[in-house]
């Protein structure tokens, strides 16, 4: 149905710089994915997800925005876009987009305008202090990279607020005509086609100085929804449970803001029950998250294009999963997070990649994957921050990668150790059928089989020992039951019976060969396994 289409499907998160370069520059572009679209749309891919493709000075990865209305020259044009989406359309794959609305480039010529002379009518479009405001050097998003919130412009002789980089003076989204010109902005790109948008740093869009004010929010799914009925918001809001409910909206139990949210806080649990092997974790936040508005939706992921952010964790837990993922201090970043990707955090180990990857694909919400994670790309801790998860795609051992024919490159392409590239790319694993890459393959088209997952009710089932998942999920057409065993050892959990049905379970998806018969009171589970297994199905009338 297409009012679900967000519900029951996988989003693939690229940049465009990274992905394929098609002319020889060394520069990712629109052409270039246009090449792809075919491989995403095999592995499984419905949605894709595409980090900011603006004109941008690109020091911070494109989040460093001078022109909203336009894609970068470097990329392509308006109209390579245009047939971007025409490409996708064919293919049944849509495309979301980057909203970063919160703060621009200091390139920007709003901010050019702005500095210039206070008389300028940008100048209420930013936040300004005449005098050394008292938290200047409080609530970096980057603490110990960026040090201050406010710097002193000379040119300006005023200060400016900046939660991110110095380079990103912060929008102010309080002023009428700030508003006006982001929903002009959300219409354009809806106009011409887009599918979603995701709210980069939607807490601090909608802080205001009388506290916090949501209604952009929901002018931003209204404009984005009169343009384009289907489209829908996916916020970047790492909060606290009690104030999730505020960003989706919920006039008359239905999702009015936003319609989407990362569930940064499952995401913590399950690093958390990784890397202690212990379902705890995981039970617990399935257990607590609040119950959502009609039509509002998760969204789980385990890597994205940022580090680990391990800030809502205790002291000691976060130390736990620093022991187990980023021992050495240039794994880690802002004192809360791991700059890595999966595949290094693991080892290596591709029975845990698959435990981890199971898990998130069974979770309550759609999954989002980082590109690359489905042939276990890995990252360079030479790069400085969050570049070091940001290299380019990986496909094949020639020159490069396969990602660009040119001397020079954007990025430097991961050439050495178990992730480089001429042992992690996707030719080599495509002629492979126990690759990953494969193994993706199926468990993603698989996925689409089991719409309870999606859009059913979950259950956490309190048995077994405290290194097993056990869960069900059930939706109109069927149930699901759902076992991962964190430990590297093997065990034999008890299953209830869960439904009436008398028809006898099916195993769906596994890590290894079980029995055909399934017997849920003797259900057993490899170290690192995990099954999914239907226990009822309701055929179509």
């Amino acid at each position: 149905m297409v009012e679900r289409w967000y519900r029951n499907g996988v989003i693939y998160s690229l940049d465009v710089c990274l992905f394929q370069d098609s002319d020889g520059d060394g520069v990712g572009d629109l052409r270039g994915l246009m090449s792809r679209l075919d491989y995403l749309s095999r592995l499984g891919v419905d949605t894709v997800w595409l980090s900011p493709f603006h004109r941008s000075p690109r020091r911070d990865g494109g989040y460093d925005v001078t022109d909203h209305y336009s894609v970068d020259p470097r990329l392509g044009s308006l109209g390579d876009f245009a047939e971007l989406l025409d490409h996708a359309d064919e293919r049944g794959v849509r495309v979301m987009m980057d909203l970063v609305v919160n703060h621009t480039s200091d390139e920007h010529p709003w901010f050019q305008a702005a500095r210039a002379t206070r008389d300028s009518p940008f100048r209420h479009w930013y936040v300004w202090s005449d005098t050394e405001p008292a938290d200047r050097r409080e609530g970096s998003v980057f603490p110990g990279v960026e040090t201050e919130t406010w710097t002193y412009d000379d040119r300006a002789e005023a200060w400016y607020r900046h939660r991110f980089y110095r380079f990103q003076p912060d929008l102010n989204t309080d002023h009428p005509e700030v508003r006006a010109e982001i929903r002009k902005i959300v219409s354009f790109w809806a106009r011409l086609g887009v599918s979603g948008f995701r709210v980069d740093a939607a807490p601090f869009l909608v802080s205001s100085r009388s506290g916090q004010d949501f209604s952009l929010l929901r002018d931003i799914r209204e404009t984005a929804s009169w343009q384009r009925r289907d489209a829908v918001v996916l916020g970047e809001a790492n909060v606290e449970d009690h104030e999730v409910l505020e960003y989706f909206g919920h006039s008359d139990n239905r999702a009015s803001r936003a319609l989407m949210l990362f569930s940064f806080r499952l995401n913590q649990a399950v690093m958390l029950a990784l890397a202690r092997c212990d379902a705890g974790p995981i039970a617990t936040v399935l257990r607590e998250l609040p119950d959502l508005p009609q039509n509002a939706q998760w969204a789980t992921f385990l890597r994205n294009h940022d580090e680990v952010d391990l800030g809502r964790l205790r002291q000691d837990e976060r130390d736990d999963v620093f022991a187990a993922f980023g021992p050495e201090p240039e794994m880690r970043l802002y004192g809360r997070g791991i700059r890595r990707r999966l595949v290094s955090m693991l080892d290596g180990d591709r029975r845990r990649v698959e435990l981890a990857y199971s898990l998130q694909l069974t979770l309550p919400g759609t999954p989002v994957l980082r590109y690359g994670d489905e042939i276990g790309m890995g990252e360079d801790l030479t790069l400085p921050e969050r570049e070091a998860i940001r290299t380019p795609m990986q496909w094949s051992d020639a020159k490069n990668a396969g990602f660009s024919r040119a001397d020079s490159l954007i990025m430097p392409v991961i050439s050495t150790g178990p992730c480089g590239c001429a042992e992690v790319n996707v030719a080599r694993q495509r002629s492979d059928p126990h690759s990953l890459l494969t193994w993706f393959e199926r468990i993603l088209h698989t996925r689409r089989e089991c719409e309870e997952i999606a859009t059913g009710e979950h259950e956490v089932l309190g048995i077994g020992p405290p290194h097993v998942l056990v869960h069900v999920a059930r939706g109109p057409r069927g149930v699901m039951l759902f076992a991962h065993n964190l430990s590297p050892e093997p065990c034999q959990v008890s299953v209830p019976p869960q439904t009436a049905e008398e028809e006898p379970p099916q195993n769906v998806v596994a890590d290894g060969a079980y029995d055909n018969d399934v017997d849920l009171l003797s259900l057993q589970l490899n170290g690192y396994g995990y099954r999914w297994i239907r226990l009822a199905d309701v055929p179509w009338s």
